[in-house]
């Protein structure tokens, strides 16, 4: 199942920017691990904002689900989902 996922970074003000680095790099690592395994298909960055759009290939709704709650910024996310399907005018 192909799903689009918004998601908005709004790190803690008090977050030490040494622990911010340390979360984005772990971050990093498991998302990169993702792509990978072509779970995580696409990731562009957002101009202007903290901020991304990705098309992810799961299994089902939980698999997002538990893809997206083990991101280490999760809990400073907003994220916006949008299940996707083929469209009739695609030539793939």
């Amino acid at each position: 199942m192909l799903f689009k996922v918004e998601m908005t970074v709004n790190p803690p003000k008090d977050m030490s920017p040494e622990q911010f680095d340390s979360i984005k790099l772990v971050e990093k690592e498991y998302s990169e691990e993702l792509q990978r395994q072509g779970i995580w298909c696409h990731i562009w960055r957002v101009v202007g904002q903290y901020a991304n759009v990705s098309i992810f290939d799961v299994t089902d709704n939980s698999h997002l689900h538990e893809i997206l709650m083990k991101l280490p910024l999760y809990p400073y996310m907003d994220v916006v989902v949008t299940p996707l399907c083929a469209h009739p005018s695609s030539i793939k």
